[in-house]
């Protein structure tokens, strides 16, 4: 991640996680006193107004198309951005009669996908604190759509600057991913236990007929 992100790293991450769940915390690269810095957030944004972490829905997502006219993200999005790495993501998806089964997703060329993130800064009455994050969304493409209609915005090594800057300009950050840059394959339903963290959770297994 360091050199991924020409990036200082201030926390330790304990080694790679194979099953990130919601509120899990999570590397997130963000610009600190004019640097570029990896630290730790908690996936699952939480606006100011929240009481508590759970006076209202989980936030894990904010769609491209609408994040600037939304109370929740309209503020950090034009202050508070951040890019989010990952070796890929997971998805569901249910055939007709069928239980809906898992399918992991990563890029095309084997390389890491970084999603464009927005953070929030959150202190309960009680002086609680927490550092949030959400990761933006867009329509899905080929060949994610055939089992979900979204994806995660990714962002391409030459747009880190432009994206962490705050630059009003994301029209290449949000234009549709070409077809074909991911692939997908099923994995095991195992992995819808936050409990479970190994390695096979991101190994393929032959689909059921």
């Amino acid at each position: 991640m360091a050199n991924l992100f020409d990036a200082e790293i201030l926390t330790d991450f304990g080694g790679p996680k194979y099953n990130v769940t919601p509120t899990s915390q999570i590397p997130v690269c963000v610009m600190f006193e004019g640097k570029r810095v990896i630290t730790s957030m908690r996936w699952g944004f939480i606006p100011h107004w929240y009481a508590s972490p759970s006076d209202g829905p989980l936030l894990i997502n904010a769609r491209s198309e609408t994040v600037t006219q939304k109370p929740a993200f309209g503020t950090a999005f034009r202050r508070r951005r951040c890019l989010i790495p990952a070796s890929g993501f997971f998805e569901w998806h249910r055939e007709k009669d069928r239980p809906k089964e898992p399918y992991y997703i990563t890029r095309t060329d084997g390389a890491e996908m970084v999603f464009a993130g927005i953070w929030q800064a959150w202190t309960g009455k009680d002086g609680e604190r927490r550092i949030t994050c959400a990761i933006l969304t867009k329509p899905a493409s080929v060949p994610i759509e055939a089992i979900h209609h979204r994806e995660p915005v990714t962002v391409a090594t030459t747009e880190f600057k432009n994206w962490l800057s705050l630059s009003p300009d994301t029209t290449e950050v949000f234009s549709p991913s070409a077809p074909g840059s991911f692939k997908m394959h099923r994995v095991d339903p195992k992995v819808n236990s936050a409990r479970v963290d190994t390695p096979d959770l991101i190994e393929e297994v032959q689909t059921n007929t």
